[in-house]
């Protein structure tokens, strides 16, 4: 017989159809479909599969009694209760390093996208303007990048940046031995020093609104922000006064608190450039972090340590 596994998030169909091998598969991916979900099937679930922006709650795994294993499909996990979870003998485990590269790039589309201009001269062109009737839009390259949060997709990011000649600075809990790159202690620090900054940092409540009005008006009227992380971790409000007011140059999101609503008070502003939470798609990243699913599952049910444990 097949362990029942319960998706809490959106799967295409061909991951549906692999999942489908091994499991016998709930599929629940709409907010408004977990409760029946659970009362329906909750007594016979074994695996659960989630995101970070979903997540699963402690009532939610209580209401699961047979449950032995919880996954993140993507690296972020902010939303599940891990320490709930962990205290009943649950084990949790995530898809990190899965989408890293596709999150990575994705971040300096953003970035060019938003210091160029791009989404702009296209609309642009195509009502017949020239480009003398345009402002120059900025270099990328040879400028200062600060990555708040240097995990592995902040270092990926770094990667790029030095291929833009660009001087690398970042924010952690602490400095990390293992980069030559230069730290600061706090971000508005790190907002001060840099033109550009990417939040590549963790969500969840010790990371919300960490880059607030203060740390916006360091970064500068000439200044950028990205945000590839999790939409908490910029105050939008406050994002969207420093660019209508000129305290900042622009921005390039493709998360935001209000997801998957659009951001209401960023819509009418040019100097923006949304994406709904692609970042970390891709067909191969989605991908990879199906299989790892499967592989962290497979290990589990085996007796044995999954791939990525949280």
């Amino acid at each position: 017989m097949k362990p029942v596994l319960l998706a809490l998030s959106f799967l295409a169909e061909e991951h549906c159809a692999q999942l489908s091998e091994t499991f016998e598969l709930v599929y629940a991916p709409e907010a408004d479909q977990h409760a029946e979900a659970i009362a329906q099937h909750g007594a016979r679930v074994r695996v659960v599969l989630t995101i970070g922006s979903i997540g699963i709650t402690p009532a939610q795994i209580d209401a699961l009694p047979a449950v032995t294993l919880i996954c993140a499909l993507g690296a972020g996990y902010e939303n599940i209760a891990v320490a709930h979870a962990k205290a009943r003998g649950i084990v949790v485990a995530n898809g990190a390093g899965t989408n890293d590269d596709c999150v990575a790039d994705h971040a300096f589309g953003l970035l060019i996208a938003a210091v160029r201009g791009i989404p702009k001269l296209d609309v642009a062109t195509r009502q017949g303007v020239w480009r003398t009737a345009l402002p120059l839009p900025p270099n990328v390259s040879h400028k200062r990048i600060g990555i708040v949060g240097l995990g592995t997709i902040g270092k990926k990011i770094a990667q790029r940046a030095l291929g833009f000649d660009l001087q690398v600075g970042y924010h952690n809990r602490s400095a990390r031995s293992d980069v030559a790159y230069r730290y600061f202690g706090d971000v508005a620090s790190l907002a001060t020093w840099a033109d550009f900054m990417v939040v590549a940092t963790p969500g969840g409540p010790g990371t919300k609104h960490l880059v607030n009005a203060q740390v916006l008006d360091a970064l500068g009227p000439r200044g950028y922000v990205v945000n590839i992380a999790r939409g908490s971790v910029i105050d939008t409000a406050a994002l969207a006064s420093a660019l209508r007011e000129g305290r900042l140059a622009g921005a390039g999101l493709d998360v935001y608190e209000s997801e998957p609503a659009p951001p209401a008070e960023l819509l009418g502003l040019d100097s923006v450039v949304l994406t709904p939470h692609v970042g970390g798609w891709s067909p191969e990243a989605v991908q990879a972090s199906v299989d790892r699913f499967v592989e962290n599952a497979r290990r589990h049910l085996a007796g044995e340590v999954p791939v990525s444990p949280v």
